[in-house]
């Protein structure tokens, strides 16, 4: 029965790993349990530092379970007739198993700051008064756009003409839906109307909470056009599933007709939205010579 549990123990580190390859090379489908492609090249090391402390996690893993495995394999009770022998220990060997995580995690937290900063601290800065970026007088990018978390979706705002927020002229965007340039760097603010959200962009390793009575800055730069997923990271009610939206990055000419779509749906009393085209039967019969 002992050869039986030794084996059991076994398949821990061995499907283990097999999860983390079959993560690893799949792109869709049920194992498909991986980041997906990251489009933000401001966010590269995020991917490089979670790789680093996964190997080194992995590392450890495996090697505890191959031990758990060989002990019970080697030392079962039920065949085993040496009578057991207690030791203190070795203190050689508990001075190095402490010395050697200290130094990796050390390591980490000092690799960590720095990527930390890049994705937190060190906020996009633009020209000063001088007109020269670089300078002492730069100052922060300002915000180009809103989102709020609210029970239960996302509301988007932009700046308008004057690139400021909270001014007469800001655009209302669709609900749960964000749309972005390419290859610019966008700095946005975060906030929430009621509860703690958490918002959420997988392919741009964005990922903020949202608390009450505050603001938060973020940055980003989306180098690939495409539609990607945001959700909510924190459970904020009974509604949290529905906090699904849209992130689009889209040529910035583009982008710059959507937002003329939505100034002129906001602003112009005349504006009228386009008729639904009829469908193509109807419009190959009303097409039909008449007698």
């Amino acid at each position: 029965m002992g050869k039986f549990w030794s084996l059991l123990f076994l398949c821990v580190p061995v499907l283990g790993t097999a999860m983390y390859l079959a993560g690893m090379y799949t792109s869709s489908g049920p194992l498909a349990m991986w980041f997906p492609e990251n489009i933000n090249p401001m966010a590269e090391e995020i991917d490089l530092l979670h790789d680093i402390i996964l190997a080194l996690s992995g590392v450890v893993f495996v090697a505890t379970g191959l031990a758990i495995f060989l002990f019970m394999w080697c030392y079962e009770c039920g065949c085993n007739k040496q009578l057991a022998k207690f030791v203190h220990g070795n203190h050689r060997v508990e001075l190095w198993w402490t010395i050697i995580p200290t130094i990796v995690l050390v390591a980490l937290a000092v690799y960590q700051f720095k990527v930390y900063a890049d994705v937190r601290i060190n906020r996009p800065m633009m020209a000063g008064a001088d007109g020269v970026k670089g300078t002492a007088d730069d100052v922060p990018e300002p915000a180009s756009f809103e989102v709020m978390g609210r029970q239960f979706e996302w509301r988007i705002r932009y700046a308008g003409e004057d690139r400021l927020l909270d001014t007469p002229d800001d655009i209302l965007g669709d609900v749960n839906e964000l749309h972005c340039p390419t290859g610019t760097v966008m700095v946005g603010s975060l906030k929430s109307a009621d509860v703690l959200h958490s918002f959420f962009i997988p392919a741009l390793r964005l990922k903020n909470d949202m608390i009450p009575g505050t603001r938060q800055i973020v940055w980003f730069q989306a180098d690939k056009i495409g539609s990607y997923e945001i959700v909510c990271a924190e459970l904020c009610g009974w509604g949290h599933y529905k906090m699904k939206g849209r992130f689009v990055a889209e040529p910035p000419d583009q982008f710059q007709a959507y937002l003329q779509r939505l100034r002129e749906k906001q602003f112009l009393r005349e504006y009228v939205p386009a008729p639904p085209q009829p469908a193509t039967d109807q419009v190959a019969l009303d097409n039909q010579p008449t007698n």
